[in-house]
């Protein structure tokens, strides 16, 4: 469908950091498992964890989707 029915599917600076941020601690987190590090798993889970509090924060600021 076209973006010219007032959808914007969450394509804000907002979503697409929250979601960086957990694919980026997720893969952080699972490389720590495979290598048998549990400092960078935890720091990794730990990035994920707070990835969708930075999008809720970002989007407070004003970088998300503007409310319907």
């Amino acid at each position: 469908m076209s973006s010219s029915h007032g959808e914007d599917h969450g394509s804000t600076p907002a979503a697409w950091t929250a979601v960086v941020l957990c694919i980026i601690g997720f893969l952080m987190g699972g490389a720590g498992l495979v290598a048998s590090m549990p400092a960078l798993a935890v720091v990794g889970g730990g990035i994920a964890v707070l990835s969708p509090i930075v999008g809720k924060a970002m989007s407070a600021m004003g970088l998300g989707a503007v409310a319907k």
